[in-house]
């Protein structure tokens, strides 16, 4: 005689490794179950804690990570007022042209570019 189980059983997959995750292992963020040792930055690799956490589109960042790359210019760069334009996010994937400058756009004085 074969009995059916009244039950399915699923399994949950992490979304970094796309191993099965089971229930001793699960650390639960961003609507998803990760791996204790898969739980970290996306891009600085840090792990993370549930005070440290950040996502988006899925992702998981920490918040420093997060600042700089989905922030407005300048945050999560430190250094104070004298770093704030100077470092583009580039090499987090911001895309160039978009960095601000310290020359200002005034139209220029009466006379001023005419050699006569």
């Amino acid at each position: 005689m074969l009995f059916q189980m009244p039950f399915s059983i699923q399994i949950v997959r992490c979304p970094k490794c796309n191993q099965p995750v089971y229930a001793a292992e699960e650390v639960p963020a961003a609507g998803k179950k990760w791996h204790k040792t898969c739980f970290k930055c996306g891009l600085c690799k840090k792990m993370l804690e549930s005070t440290t956490l950040a996502e988006h589109d899925g992702n998981l960042f920490c918040k420093q990570c997060y600042a700089r790359k989905f922030g407005p210019k300048g945050v999560g760069f430190g250094g104070g007022a004298g770093t704030l334009g100077m470092d583009t996010g580039e090499h987090l994937g911001n895309k160039s042209g978009s960095e601000m400058t310290n020359k200002p756009n005034y139209a220029p004085p009466p006379g001023a570019g005419h050699n006569e």
